[in-house]
């Protein structure tokens, strides 16, 4: 069952598709980095309560 989030006045279930690129799409999110990374868009995605759906984690997106 779909959880809808709720408000005083409205019901909603909005998702937004987010792709973050390198410069020049250059190759270097591998290793530490992308761990790294991963972990502080977990954080700050806990801290402002958003849901992740899917993610992954490319050499030079995300």
């Amino acid at each position: 069952m779909i959880e809808y989030r709720r408000s005083s006045h409205t019901i909603y279930d909005i998702k937004y598709h987010v792709i973050w690129v390198t410069k020049y799409r250059y190759k270097m999110l591998r290793g530490k980095i992308a761990e790294r990374l991963r972990d502080l868009i977990r954080q700050g995605c806990e801290a402002r309560k958003i849901t992740i759906v899917q993610g992954s984690v490319g050499k030079d997106h995300v």
